[in-house]
This record gives C-alpha cells, sequence and structure tokens, in this order.
C-alpha cells in the first residue's frame, strides 16, 4: 500500500533531493520526447519540473513561502522568514539542445534573506552540488584567470573585466552552470553585470558560499534575497583571493549600478 512519503527532515537534505528529483525527471523527458520539436521539449521542462518541485515543498513544507521562475508570487513570501527559491529549470534554452550539458535544476532555502540550504543539479553531467555536504573549496589553476561569462548575451561590461584581468573567458549557459563552473574549479570568477533574477542565483550562491567562495554584489555588498523585487542588477562569484581585485576591475569596468 502507498502511503504519505516520510517528511525530511533536513532542509539540505530536501534542497538536494528536489534538484536530483527534479533533474532526473528533466532527464528521462529529454529522452522521451527528443530534440525535434525544441519548443515542446523546452515548454514541458520548464513545466513539469515547476510542478515537481511545487508539489514536493506542499508536501514537505506546508508552512514556509515558496518563489518559483515558473509560478505564481506566494502572497505570504514577503512577510515570511522562511522562503524556498526555485528555478525548475535554470538554462531552458540549453535543456532544449542535443548535446549541452550547461543547464541545472535551483533549490535553495533562503531564512531573512539569506540562502541557508541549497542545491544545484547538473542532470546532464550526473551531478548535485549542496550545502551539506559542503563542496571543497577549489585550488586556482595555474595560467591566467578563467572568467565564465553568458555564451548567448554577454555584457560588454564582462569583455572590459576580462581586459583589466588580462582573464580567458569561458563562455557558458546557464547561471547556475557558470556558478558551479566556479565552484568545480573549473573556472575562477563569474561576473554577471545586467540582471538576473533572485531564482537565478540563490540556490548557486548558496553552494558557493558554503565552498568558501565569495559571492557579492558587483560593488562587494551582501547578496540577499526575497526583496519585493526579484530583480537583481549583478553579482561576483569567486576565490577570495581573488576577490579584491575583480571589485576593483568591475569598478574600471563600469559604473556599478546599486539598489
Amino acid at each position: 500500500m502507498g502511503g504519505k512519503p516520510p517528511v525530511i527532515d533536513s532542509d539540505h537534505e530536501l534542497a538536494r533531493h528536489g534538484a536530483q528529483t527534479a533533474g532526473r525527471a528533466l532527464m528521462a523527458l529529454r529522452a522521451e520526447v527528443g530534440f525535434r520539436d525544441a519548443k515542446r521539449l523546452r515548454d514541458e521542462g520548464d513545466r513539469q519540473s515547476h510542478q515537481l518541485l511545487m508539489a514536493l515543498l506542499a508536501e514537505q513544507r506546508p508552512d514556509d513561502a515558496v518563489l518559483s521562475e515558473e509560478g505564481i508570487d506566494d502572497p505570504r513570501r514577503l512577510a515570511a522568514r522562511r522562503v524556498w527559491i526555485v528555478d525548475p529549470l535554470d538554462g531552458t534554452r540549453e535543456f532544449g539542445e542535443e548535446g549541452r550539458t550547461d543547464w541545472a535544476v535551483h533549490v535553495a532555502l533562503v531564512e531573512d534573506g539569506v540562502p541557508i540550504a541549497a542545491a544545484v543539479s547538473l542532470p546532464a553531467r550526473d551531478l548535485v552540488m549542496t550545502t551539506s555536504p559542503v563542496p571543497p573549496q577549489p585550488q586556482r589553476a595555474p595560467g591566467r584567470i578563467r572568467l565564465v561569462v553568458s555564451r548567448s548575451h554577454t555584457p560588454p561590461e564582462a569583455v572590459a573585466v576580462a581586459r583589466e584581468l588580462d582573464a580567458e573567458l569561458v563562455y557558458m549557459g546557464s547561471a547556475g552552470a557558470k556558478t558551479m563552473a566556479v565552484v568545480l574549479g573549473d573556472a575562477d570568477a563569474y561576473v554577471h553585470i545586467g540582471g538576473q533574477y533572485e531564482w537565478d542565483s540563490a540556490a548557486p550562491v548558496g553552494v558557493a558560499l558554503a565552498a568558501g567562495l565569495c559571492a557579492t554584489r558587483a560593488d562587494g555588498s551582501p547578496m540577499r534575497y526575497n526583496r519585493q523585487s526579484p530583480w537583481l542588477p549583478d553579482q561576483v562569484v569567486c576565490r577570495p583571493d581573488l576577490h579584491a581585485l575583480i571589485i576593483d576591475a568591475v569598478r574600471s569596468a563600469a559604473a556599478v549600478t546599486t539598489g
């Protein structure tokens, strides 16, 4: 007989379970639908992953508010101390392209504006990075700084920062994949100027902070979530030894938007 699934007591484990389960469902959808009708695949990926995560959180944490890219804003959100911020499919474009692995699932719990539990699944790489167990802090590889940027809309400010640092540009898809590239040591820094949403960064930033990396606004101030507007103008994720250097390069390259 089926019954109600057991409660997952650990918020860290619930984030991991959600990101991993949604990621596996997305991989199964890719195999079932294929890539000939990319729009259908992308639309179904967004919809099915969102529904899976909403059902899981409603079942496991019914008293917590939720902010999802694919959902209607929860009226409880602004008054809540605990808010789950999720991106059911980060990198929808890449998800619909055969062979691409740079897409992700984000699940984060924010308390009083700070990520306290988070997971980022990279399903096509069979990887889940979490806040517990904590990822090891990546070590810098010899050579030029590797700066990861968007492959589809690289902001000129990021190119200017790379020039200031004499950095090598690494092009990649989703925000989660880019941040995890820094966590995994495949890149040294991720600089985003031009805006994104809280669901793009809450889980990746939570994992990056747990790994001992710096994750701040482009002016060096802390990242804060569950604000009235979910729009975030900018962010920097990097190893601590590079943070001051990168913030200085950002200031030299462009006027930093604050807010």
